[in-house]
Formats: structure tokens, sequence, C-alpha cells
């Protein structure tokens, strides 16, 4: 029963993600917004409702899904299943060729919150949901979460 389940689940995932593209390419088509902020918009979305899902599950330093999740584990998982590689390290994943880095004042859901530390070396991550809040697999004994931001000491990265 609980296989089925995940299987259905897993299959409503891909059937969603492939609607959200599928809208992406009809709006540039139709010329009704501009292809990038489409996509970003449209992908960024997805990778928080799938973060969503993912709510309550344990962090486990070096967990890349799909039960258990540290930081980078989670994003790399989430835009993993919209099609998008990123490296399982937050430090690596801000320095991937598919992510753009833009201002704070330009963050917008789904877009990629990295901490920095007091020595300004890259951290943590966590998937930004609108609101000042993130999803975020925050530390051991700890589970995956929405969470208000703790910080202004971050960067934003956009996933393309």
């Amino acid at each position: 029963m609980l296989v089925t389940t995940r299987v259905r689940a897993a299959a409503r995932r891909r059937r969603l993600a492939a609607a959200l593209l599928a809208t992406t390419t009809a709006l540039t088509v139709a010329g009704s917004l501009a292809p990038a902020s489409v996509e970003a918009s449209t992908v960024g979305y997805a990778a928080v409702q799938e973060a969503s899902r993912h709510n309550g599950q344990p962090y486990v330093y070096g967990a890349a899904g799909p039960t258990r999740f540290d930081c980078s584990g989670l994003t790399k998982y989430v835009y993993g299943r919209l099609g998008r590689s990123l490296p399982h390290s937050a430090a690596g994943q801000y320095t991937a060729a598919g992510v753009v880095h833009i201002s704070q004042a330009s963050r917008a859901v789904g877009d990629l919150i990295f901490m920095r530390s007091s020595s300004g070396a890259i951290s943590h991550v966590g998937i930004y949901a609108g609101s000042n809040r993130w999803w975020v697999a925050p530390k051991t004994g700890d589970h995956v979460k929405l969470q208000t931001l703790y910080s202004s000491h971050y960067s934003v990265g956009r996933v393309r």
C-alpha cells in the first residue's frame, strides 16, 4: 500500500511539472510574457510545491532524498525533480553554472537563499517561499520545514 501511494504521488509530481512546463511554453509562444520570467516563476512555484511535500522529513547530514535531506540535498533533490542539476553542497550550488545571482530585492519564489557565515563563506542553502520564508533542512535533529529567514546575511541565486 505504501509503495503504491508513493508511486502515485511521484506520478502526480511528474504530471504537475510537465503541465507547468507546457504552460511556460504556451505563454512564451503566445508572447504574453518574457520567456525568462515565465520560466523562472513557473519553475520557482513548482520548486516550492515540491519542497513542501517533504515537510517533516528528517535532516541527515549527506542525505539527498527522497525521505532524508541535508540543506543542499533538499535543494538538489527538488530541482532535480524539475529537470535541473545542482551539486550536493551549498557552496557548490552557489557557484554552479545554472545558478544566476540576483539582488535580495529581486528575489522570487523558488530562488535559492544562500546563508553566509560571519567570515562570508556560504554555509547553508534553502528555497525561498515568499513572505520572508524559506523551505530548509536546518540541522541535525531537526526536519525539513518552512521557516522565517533568520538573517539578512545571504545571497540569492535563481536556477535556470
